[in-house]
């Protein structure tokens, strides 16, 4: 029956991803706002709610080695398993996205994150400085957001870019049942496909720890998997990449800041060690396609693939 279970997540994650994107792209579009904005708070948040929802459960049943490894693993996931996958399907050009703003954010939420696990706790202190980072992080994206629908209404329509595969046409309703579908599918599909595959696990006698790093983790990865494979198959490859730089600064920043209100959660130094320095070398990893105008192409997502593959065996070895 786990199995049957895990694989019926996998199909809501699939179905409510794709509505996810839809509906995304076309509130995008609605409110003059660039999709890439809309991927890093809407569809980001969104698809980042089951971590949420596992790293808190976790800390109420004592269990930080799956809080801590369910939000590390998942952002180093997110990164060469997100972007990888869809890279051998379609590839995503990301030289037209502009994301060095909230890329540079990500590498100092990374840091600041690593600053903190040395601190041997993520108590209520840290978790007050990694909400305020967050609340930051939201006022400056919605000042962005302000200033670019200011200057979509000092410029002529027919300078106005629309998102690609936007419906101009589609009326608000829709948008808004795309958007609930999606964000009340993903957490429903990733958490019939967690709770399942822990249960898998556990009759294995694997560790909390590499549980978090690797089944969970990938578990709670999938929507973000589901919405880039979609958004990279749609061409919308700011909606790709903004989904994953938000995510990973969502998981960083509000899902431990907010389980650590719930209760203190202990850094195992293993994380110290190797898991934590793993994350932020995958983040660097985006500089050629976000500095250096690459697109994420099969050779890229080969190679990221690979590199996860490397990483998953030193875990689990």
């Amino acid at each position: 029956m786990p199995w049957v279970l895990s694989v019926l997540g996998l199909v809501i994650l699939l179905l409510a991803g794709d509505a996810l994107v839809k509906g995304a792209v076309n509130l995008s579009l609605r409110l003059g706002v660039p999709a890439l904005i809309v991927s890093l708070t809407i569809v980001a948040f969104g698809t980042s709610a089951p971590e949420l929802l596992v790293s808190i459960k976790a800390v109420l049943d004592d269990s930080p080695g799956i809080a801590l490894g369910n939000v590390v693993g998942s952002n180093t996931a997110n990164i060469l398993l997100v972007l990888g996958v869809p890279a051998l399907l379609a590839t995503m050009h990301t030289s037209e996205c502009s994301t060095r703003k909230t890329f540079n954010m990500m590498i100092a939420a990374s840091v600041l994150f690593i600053g903190l696990a040395y601190r041997g706790v993520f108590d209520f202190w840290a978790g007050f400085v990694l909400l305020g980072a967050l609340a930051y992080v939201l006022y400056d994206m919605y000042r962005d957001g302000k200033e670019h629908r200011r200057e979509c209404k000092n410029a002529a329509a027919a300078d106005l870019e629309e998102p690609e595969g936007a419906d101009p046409d589609m009326p608000g309703w829709r948008i808004a049942v795309f958007l609930v579908l999606g964000l009340v599918g993903l957490p429903l599909g990733a958490g019939l496909l967690v709770d399942n595959a822990s249960m898998i696990a556990r009759a294995y006698g694997v560790s909390d720890t590499v549980i978090g790093l690797t089944l969970v983790a990938i578990g709670t990865s999938m929507p973000e998997l589901a919405t880039t494979v979609m958004a990279a198959l749609r061409r919308q490859a700011d909606v790709a990449l903004g989904n994953v730089i938000g995510s990973n600064l969502f998981n960083l920043l509000g899902i431990i800041g907010i389980a650590s209100l719930v209760g203190p959660i202990h850094v195992d130094p293993e994380f110290l060690r190797f898991d934590l320095w793993v994350m932020l070398g995958a983040s660097l990893l985006l500089i050629p396609f976000v500095y250096l105008g690459r697109d994420i192409n099969r050779i890229w997502g080969i190679v990221l693939c690979a590199v996860y593959a490397g990483y998953m065996a030193a875990v689990l070895i």
